[in-house]
């Protein structure tokens, strides 16, 4: 897939624009909301888990989340998509496959056999840490990062710093799922955040 290239700022604009041309409510999103799933006191008592891995049972819905994010970023100049695990490893290998981008997974420790440079971070319900190969990104490649939901948006900012440790320029964060804070022009560590639909209670 052929990418223009884009000056500095290019895809903030872009997107910006898609914005405004776009209309009040693409008629998919309804059916990305209702086929999230809802686990109470999951994985401990007050958080309520939106569970994405019903969406994925409906191969349309799956694929309509693949395909309103890759209309998005299809302009953007995109080198790679960086996917957090667990489930932003499925989506983000997916768009990167649309986008023609390589896909980087981002790990949990020990799950990568290569060299790696880890970011700590803390997240709702306790620490974790984020893994990458050292050699998997270089300096100044734009990199898509993406995951399945963000609520207080620890994984996210442990993935921008883990990022911008090599030099690489973060356009944009997406998610599929997020708190409704985070719908707009809302940004984390001085990234742009995207969700498709608020969270579910």
């Amino acid at each position: 897939m052929a990418r223009g290239e884009l000056g500095e700022g290019g895809g903030e604009k872009v997107a910006a624009e898609r914005e405004a041309a776009a209309p009040a409510e693409d008629p998919r999103l309804q059916g990305i909301f209702s086929s999230i799933r809802v686990i109470p006191h999951f994985p401990k008592h007050g958080i309520m888990f939106n569970d994405v891995t019903t969406l994925m049972l409906r191969p349309q819905v799956f694929k309509d989340t693949v395909d309103i994010l890759a209309e998005r970023y299809g302009g953007m100049a995109i080198s790679a998509v960086a996917g957090i695990e667990a489930r932003g490893l499925i989506f983000g290998s997916s768009v990167a496959l649309a986008l023609g981008a390589k896909f980087v997974p981002l790990r949990k420790p020990n799950k990568l056999p290569g060299k790696v440079i880890s970011e700590v971070y803390t997240l709702e319900y306790g620490h974790d840490c984020l893994e990458m190969h050292v050699d998997a990104v270089q300096a100044g490649e734009r990199i898509l990062i993406i995951d399945d939901f963000i609520a207080t948006g620890g994984t996210i900012s442990a993935a921008i710093r883990l990022l911008d440790r090599v030099g690489a320029n973060v356009i944009e964060c997406a998610c599929v799922v997020g708190l409704p804070k985070y719908k707009g022009h809302f940004k984390l560590n001085g990234k742009p955040i995207y969700i498709l639909v608020e969270c579910r209670n």
